[in-house]
């Protein structure tokens, strides 16, 4: 069973809202924080978002917070990223990632989805 697959990624304009969503395996959705990193061309991948896995606490990215929300369902073995008045800076392949105990490194994740394309037209 593949761990992690991202899908939500577009093409949208500045202002608009998107949401992204991972799907997990059993295994990393019960044991694991989950984050969200993005990477832009030409940059180092950043990170954006983590949610714990009690789904008690969140941390963001001071680019993001106020406009992304973190969550996830346990019904369904998914994290999601709610994008909200999102800026051409927001452009970049966004990944989910799992493994780590809560952290904001993308060194401490293990496990990563193979990333959703999201451009933001000005």
């Amino acid at each position: 069973q593949v761990p992690l697959v991202e899908s939500g990624g577009g093409l949208v304009q500045a202002g608009d809202s998107l949401r992204l969503s991972c799907t997990a395996s059993d295994h990393m959705f019960s044991y694991y924080d989950m984050g969200w990193f993005r990477q832009a061309p030409g940059k180092e991948r950043e990170f954006v978002a983590v949610i714990s896995r009690n789904l008690l606490d969140t941390y963001y990215a001071d680019s993001v917070k106020g406009r992304f929300t973190i969550s996830r369902s346990h019904a369904k073995t998914t994290i999601y990223l709610l994008m909200n008045d999102v800026k051409p800076e927001d452009t970049a392949v966004y990944y989910c990632a799992g493994g780590a105990p809560w952290s904001n490194s993308s060194r401490d994740y293990h496990s990563w989805g193979p990333g959703t394309q999201v451009t933001v037209s000005s």
